[in-house]
């Protein structure tokens, strides 16, 4: 097993996907451009919702990002064509990872395998052929690599697949509760209108998509099955680009079909002229090894072991959304609800109801319904006034959120100062509320919650 990991193949896979994987980010980078994605997430609004730990991004916000977005895009030609390939692709994936973790308003989970994607390849010799890098210096081109490179894109692929499928495996989902909200709503197909209302419809989109995302990677994995898998995908993927306007995804998840091909027959369609291997063909270098060894194996194990951390949280992840992230929970629910914040000024006593609109916008303030933006935006308003002097307290008063739309629910401990407490990333945290819906806990609640305070901004 061990000689077979570090056996030369054709490296046509891995060229191959180097240019699709280039061409997804000169589209995602000029398309954000020329769409007005930058403006109305990055330039426009007056702060944002990081990540937690990397507010620093905060300081690239304003009209910089076009530059950024320009720049990335100039990256991604790069790649695409080999030139400075190490580099390019090193640049390109920090820039990508700035933006990732500069902004959850408009989140993706692809954005988050783009981003994964985008380190493995810095560490992976895609511009020994078919690059300008090679033509500009022959000494470097090979027609070779190491076979543990498809099984490194195989694991990860399989994580993102396996971990959606299990995602599914809830009560909205399996009665059709999600996909009716997703397509009930849809108006941009009139001609479809009534399809997309039907309760038959929804369950079976339902599981459709528990079948493929689990089905997936063994039919392509099995030879007799390979190209049919390939042939659902495009539709699979394609409809979904239609229908739900997920950006590049779709091709970029075609793209990465690639290495469940034999590399002989990649080369034979895509690369006629490139030589086949032969028995002349040089052992892999130490180098290859230690990457594999000291970097991927760590790697892949983090991406097995990272999405099953919310199992181990108390409470539930739809609701708390603790463990949420970067676990490959994709499209998998609705998420409605507003937060409405008390501040104390610590000096007076004098107790008012903050007003969110001068600080963000409509989107954001639609967002602020999940346990980390409430607390960041606590931290937030905190840092407002402590600049005009005044220390204060920040209680999320009011937090109802609802899950599917189903019946609102407090959210948030009212009672607690949200300015004391830290952010963890691995365990519960108590002032967030499990879910205990009563009758008392209805919509009409949810929707006509006002308070009776006076309303002031810092």
């Amino acid at each position: 097993m061990v000689q077979r990991l570090f056996k030369s193949v054709d490296n046509a896979p891995l060229v191959l996907f180097r240019i699709f994987f280039g061409l997804v980010f000169v589209f995602e980078s000029f398309g954000a451009l020329s769409t007005g994605w930058v403006k109305h997430n990055l330039v426009e609004p007056r702060t944002n919702f990081t990540f937690i730990g990397f507010e620093f991004l905060l300081n690239l916000m304003g009209e910089y990002m076009y530059v950024h977005f320009a720049i990335m895009g100039v990256f991604a030609l790069f790649v695409t064509f080999g030139f400075k390939y190490r580099f390019s692709i090193i640049a390109m994936t920090i820039m990508w990872a700035a933006v990732y973790f500069m902004q959850k308003t408009s989140y993706n989970n692809h954005y988050y395998l783009m981003m994964l994607v985008g380190l493995i390849m810095s560490f992976l010799p895609a511009h020994k052929f078919a690059s300008i890098d090679a033509k500009l210096n022959p000494s470097i081109k090979k027609n070779f690599m190491p076979n543990w490179i498809l099984l490194v894109f195989i694991i990860q692929i399989t994580c993102v697949y396996f971990y959606a499928t299990v995602a599914k495996f809830y009560p909205d989902w399996l009665d059709g509760t999600v996909t009716s909200n997703m397509y009930a709503s849809m108006k941009k197909f009139p001609a479809f209108s009534e399809l997309f209302k039907n309760h038959y419809f929804h369950l079976a989109i339902a599981y459709i998509g528990i079948a493929f995302d689990g089905l997936i990677v063994p039919a392509l994995l099995w030879k007799r099955t390979r190209v049919f898998a390939v042939l659902l995908s495009l539709v699979f993927h394609i409809s979904n680009s239609i229908t739900l306007e997920i950006g590049v995804f779709p091709y970029f998840a075609l793209a990465l079909c690639v290495f469940f091909f034999p590399p002989d027959q990649i080369r034979r369609v895509f690369f006629r002229r490139k030589q086949p291997l032969n028995n002349e063909t040089p052992a892999l270098d130490f180098e290859s090894k230690k990457i594999f060894q000291y970097f991927f194996v760590p790697y892949l194990i983090i991406q097995i072991l990272l999405p099953i951390r919310h199992w181990f949280i108390k409470g539930d992840v739809l609701w708390t959304e603790e463990g949420h992230r970067l676990s490959w929970r994709m499209m998998l629910r609705s998420r409605t609800g507003y937060a409405r914040f008390h501040v104390v000024d610590k000096a007076t006593g004098e107790r008012v109801l903050f007003k969110l609109d001068d600080f963000y916008n409509k989107k954001q303030r639609k967002r602020i319904n999940t346990p980390d933006m409430i607390w960041q935006a606590a931290q937030y308003i905190k840092s407002e006034y402590a600049k005009e002097g005044k220390d204060v307290s920040v209680f999320a008063a009011s937090s109802y959120v609802s899950i599917n739309k189903k019946p609102g629910c407090q959210l948030i401990d009212p009672e607690v100062d949200l300015t004391t407490v830290e952010w963890s990333h691995f365990k519960h945290h108590d002032w967030i509320l499990l879910l205990k819906c009563t009758e008392d806990s209805s919509s009409r609640k949810f929707i006509n919650s006002n308070l009776p305070l006076k309303v002031i901004t810092p």
